[in-house]
């Protein structure tokens, strides 16, 4: 499910390899934000931040 701003939205995929491109270009289109991939259990599994900001100092990305 894609959650932002406190809205739902589903998106059904077979698999999470389907799954996260589509998720990353939505995020990137809507301005961007934060990607998390979480498993069947809950728990995550990775995150990324997308898109333009204008932190001036950004988190360094080490999974990436």
């Amino acid at each position: 499910m894609d959650k932002r701003n406190d809205a739902f939205r589903g998106f059904a995929f077979d698999t999470q390899a389907q799954a996260i491109p589509s998720g990353r270009e939505k995020l990137i289109n809507a301005g961007g934000g934060e990607l998390t991939v979480k498993g069947r259990d809950g728990r995550i599994r990775s995150k990324d931040t997308l898109g333009q900001g204008n932190d001036p100092n950004p988190p360094h990305d080490r999974e990436h």
